[in-house]
């Protein structure tokens, strides 16, 4: 592909298609992909095909639908008293075209961009494509701490932005205030912005609370908050996501999505601006659900003889190879699980750009209590032979 665009044509077949490929080939439990087999809420999907049926389905405006924008700043007075303006919204087409626009407006060639691995695989290449200088952050587990520390070996006169993901996918944690605040205290002493990917927000576990980086001091003017109602309601396909940043942010990130994607389709906007203007029954209830699915994974793959690391937030768990007694990196692991024993994992050291982690394997926990438990006797399979 010499002449192409080597950001792109330079990287591998990411390991998700990799793996469903697989996963299909050997007709195997898929707990590597990341979203639920549930069909997401009935009254939300409902809003969307009244709306597509009843209501306008040309193009509406490029920074979102006024009402969806309400909806976003008003569900995060609400929740986090964020004192956010709809004019500070821009809706995009999912959380990831919402990091490209913001990666792609609000830097310049040469300027550094920290980010903390494991990472969302989108982050480096779009940095690059925008002629960033990607700084990696390795956190290490079990608890994938941030720290002073590692903030202050990795920020330059040169650093631009932090990209920063909280709950972290796939450790599965959600970062604590102290961390948080050592970041806010960073970015103000050094004028750097902070792209917050705070997708998972809402799909947390042993009811903790979510914190978002925007709420602390001084962070209101230098942080973009990302969010994503494909997460948030468990619609992974509708792809509808947003920005919420300070009018001088939202303006430049405005101007790059509108040359990505223009807009988004107006009776999946309507129906989650129901969705985030309807009560909060609906987050307990899904989130009780994860945690019924969680605990039967984890508790099937303890007694399987897993070291598992139980997941804080997000769709995902942790297994520990090491600690499980196995003598194989994780990416030998992942084949052997699909091709030999019928189950697809994805292994941690794909979410790596640099000096992969190598004994962690991610499980997608978001499923039926039966595809759970053919996951978990194949599992025990597996670890019985390579213990023998």
């Amino acid at each position: 592909m010499s002449g192409f665009n080597t950001v792109f044509t330079s990287l591998p077949t990411t390991i998700f298609e990799v793996m469903s490929v697989l996963a299909r080939e050997h007709q195997a439990v898929n707990l590597g992909q990341g979203f639920p087999d549930d069909p997401g809420p009935e009254d939300v999907r409902r809003a969307a095909a009244e709306a597509a049926v009843n209501g306008d389905n040309q193009y509406p405006s490029m920074m979102g639908l006024p009402e969806l924008r309400e909806a976003v700043a008003g569900y995060y007075n609400r929740r986090d008293a964020l004192g956010v303006d709809p004019a500070q919204v821009v809706v995009t087409c999912g959380a990831t075209e919402a990091l490209a626009a913001s990666i792609l407006a609000l830097i310049q060639p040469g300027d550094e961009v920290v980010m903390f691995q494991p990472l969302y695989d989108s982050y480096a290449p779009v940095v690059r494509l925008a002629g960033g200088v990607p700084k990696f952050i390795s956190l290490s587990p079990p608890h994938w701490r941030i720290t002073e520390d590692l903030l202050s070996q990795a920020i330059s006169d040169s650093t631009k932005l932090i990209i920063f993901n909280n709950p972290l996918n796939p450790a599965a944690v959600v970062h604590g205030l102290d961390e948080l605040s050592a970041i806010a205290r960073a970015c103000v002493r050094h004028d750097v912005i902070a792209i917050c990917d705070e997708v998972w927000e809402e799909v947390l576990l042993d009811g903790r609370a979510f914190t978002p980086l925007f709420a602390l001091p001084g962070m209101a003017e230098r942080c973009v908050k990302i969010g994503s109602a494909g997460k948030m309601f468990s619609l992974t396909g509708w792809k509808i996501g947003w920005t919420i940043a300070a009018p001088r942010l939202t303006a430049a990130i405005a101007k790059a999505h509108q040359f990505l994607t223009f807009t988004i389709a107006p009776p999946l906007q309507r129906a989650v601006a129901y969705g985030l203007t309807r009560d909060g029954s609906g987050f307990e209830a899904m989130r009780a659900g994860f945690q019924r699915s969680h605990d039967r994974l984890a508790a099937g793959l303890t007694k399987a003889g897993y070291a598992v690391a139980k997941a804080q937030g997000t769709y995902f768990l942790n297994i520990d190879l090491t600690r499980s007694g196995l003598d194989l990196d994780d990416r030998r692991f992942a084949l052997k699980a699909v091709k030999e024993f019928g189950v697809a994992s994805i292994p941690v050291s794909a979410f790596y750009d640099r000096d992969p982690v190598t004994t962690t394997v991610r499980l997608c926990f978001a499923k039926r209590d039966e595809t759970l438990d053919a996951g978990i006797e194949r599992l025990a399979r597996l670890r019985d032979r390579l213990t023998r």
